[in-house]
Order: C-alpha cells, then sequence, then structure tokens
C-alpha cells in the first residue's frame, strides 16, 4: 500500500527496479520503502502514499498497526511553507532517493 512511486527513467537511471527497498530522505528525516515504478508518475518526481504510521509504541489500533505503512509526515520539513497560502508545505517536499 505505502510504497514509493517513481518514474522508470528515474528507476533506471539509479538502477532500481519495482520490489527494491529504498531510502527516501528529506532534511529532516530518512524512510526505507518498497519501490512501485511506474510511468504514471512525471519524471523527476516521486510519490509516497500515505500510510497510517501506527508502527509507532504506544499506537493502540491493532489493525492500523498491522498495516501501518510509512508515514509521509516523517519527510515534511517543518522549515517549508505554502507561499500562497503562508500554511505548512505538505507537497513538493525536496527528497533523495538510494
Amino acid at each position: 500500500r505505502c510504497t514509493l512511486l517513481m518514474h522508470p527513467d528515474d528507476a533506471t537511471s539509479r538502477g532500481l527496479a519495482t520490489g527494491a527497498t529504498v531510502s527516501i530522505a528529506s532534511r529532516v528525516g530518512t524512510l526505507s520503502v518498497v519501490l512501485e515504478v511506474s510511468d504514471e508518475i512525471m519524471p523527476g518526481t516521486v510519490s509516497l502514499p500515505h500510510g497510517w504510521g501506527h508502527h509507532r509504541e504506544g499506537a493502540a489500533l491493532a489493525v492500523a498497526r498491522e498495516h501501518a505503512g510509512q508515514s509521509a509526515n516523517d519527510l515534511t520539513d517543518d522549515a517549508l511553507a505554502d507561499r500562497l497560502a503562508g500554511a505548512a508545505a505538505l507537497n513538493g517536499v525536496p527528497v533523495t532517493v538510494s
């Protein structure tokens, strides 16, 4: 459910393929996720569909904990703001994938 979507050209240039575990890192955090190569995403971008993220200690929701996924919030940079709205930037966070 929480796979990192990447365009085939970007995956090929990095020697990556669907099913590989990759590291996605922003200024504030790093996650390990499974890669899914898809031509439905624009080259130069990646997408991490938001998961429940209930893998942390103290999560009391049994089903969510069993299927926790990764939380994109762990990559969201608190120093980034949407220029137009002045609100937190939850999309367009600069990341690197390796």
